[in-house]
């Protein structure tokens, strides 16, 4: 396919994350450091009202069923083109699925998430909503101007403030912050930072005094990280400096950790090229997606962090073809006509789940993700 015939995805917001830790923007004037990095940053930021419209787009069409969807939409939604809303409902069957598979296993046992860059997302709220009785601490992070956002609209939203203080022997655990950034409990914690701040040089000693606090981090418990388009808008070093923070120092061995990514990949053929150009026109930089951009070196960036027990990773494309039951695409086809398939799977292609861990002296990952390492895609390799 020529690459004026790639679909314009300037309409894509494939994730929830972050939105946006990117340094060196495109914009303010030259020799403004300062000026770019936040613009950048708000760029980004905005992006997470792409995402949470997206999602509603398909929870509106019936790809999913997410009823705290429509809490964190406070504008018109407009349709979404039909393989936008299937990569969408893809993206989250596939993560859903690993991490209901760590939930249930070992389901008496505590354990704590940590969603970097979580923005609008409603994973907290749909996991307690079905697991009520769920031994689990939820920890989201963003700036500022997104975690007041999303406050704002569980302070507003009874359902939402129930979903948390039902889980409290006393509603006073919950806490939010005077600026309303930031909200603490011993369930759910959303943390107003830069996630940047985890990536500076720290002392060679004594480094939990010179990192930011996150209330009620646990570094015991088995801990799962998710990074859903968020690592990617950070330069490599920082993106990197972030997973060794987490893994060496706020969950340090033996606790049993594991990361969940998801992330464009593949830039160097044409649809890469477009996908990356019409990004560049809204300001996005997607900085690690070139030491990242196969199936392969996210296996090797999971390893060189320390998840060493066992790794897997798989494009939007394979996942679909493998691990949806034939009864669901079925109904998911019945959605929408989709007549685009050859662009679908071009854009599926683009797109990777990358999942790793280190059980130390547990089995919990390797027991919770066994049926699904043997559905893993083969390596590939692409050099630019």
């Amino acid at each position: 396919m020529a690459a004026p015939q790639i679909p314009n995805l300037n309409t894509l917001r494939a994730g929830r994350g972050l939105r946006g830790r990117g340094r060196g923007g495109r914009n303010g004037p030259p020799g403004s450091s300062d000026r770019k990095n936040e613009d950048q940053d708000s760029i980004i930021q905005k992006t997470d009202s792409d995402a949470s419209h997206s999602r509603m787009s398909a929870v509106e069409l019936g790809y999913l069923e997410d009823p705290f969807a429509k809490d964190f939409v406070t504008e018109q939604v407009n349709r979404r083109f039909p393989i936008i809303n299937r990569g969408t409902y893809v993206r989250s069957a596939a993560i859903d699925c690993l991490v209901d598979s760590f939930l249930s296993t070992n389901p008496d046992q505590p354990k704590q998430i940590v969603s970097l860059g979580a923005g609008s997302d409603t994973r907290f709220f749909r996991i307690f909503s079905r697991r009520p009785s769920i031994a689990l601490t939820y920890h989201e992070i963003d700036f500022p101007a997104n975690t007041k956002q999303k406050i704002t609209a569980i302070k507003r939203t009874n359902h939402l403030l129930q979903t948390i203080t039902s889980r409290l022997p006393n509603p006073e655990e919950l806490f939010i912050s005077a600026d309303e950034t930031s909200l603490t409990s011993p369930v759910y914690n959303i943390h107003a930072l830069d996630l940047r701040t985890l990536a500076e040089d720290q002392p060679t000693t004594d480094t939990s005094n010179a990192l930011p606090k996150l209330p009620n981090l646990s570094p015991t418990t088995p801990t799962l990280l998710l990074s859903e388009c968020c690592l990617i808008y950070l330069s490599p070093n920082e993106a990197d400096s972030i997973l060794e923070t987490f893994t060496t120092s706020l969950i340090p061995a033996p606790t049993p950790v594991s990361l969940i990514i998801y992330e464009p990949i593949r830039p160097y053929d044409a649809f890469g090229k477009v996908m990356i150009s019409n990004l560049a026109t809204r300001g996005i930089v997607l900085q690690t997606l070139k030491k990242y951009s196969s199936l392969f070196r996210q296996r090797e960036r999971l390893k060189k962090f320390g998840f060493g027990s066992g790794q897997g990773a798989a494009d939007i494309n394979f996942i679909w073809e493998e691990w949806v039951a034939e009864s669901e695409k079925e109904r998911v086809g019945s959605l929408e006509m989709l007549d685009e398939m050859e662009e679908w799977v071009l854009l599926a292609k683009h797109y990777c789940v990358a999942w790793g861990w280190r059980d130390g002296n547990s089995d919990i990952f390797g027991k919770a993700w066994e049926a699904i390492k043997a559905q893993d895609a083969p390596d590939d390799e692409e050099m630019g």
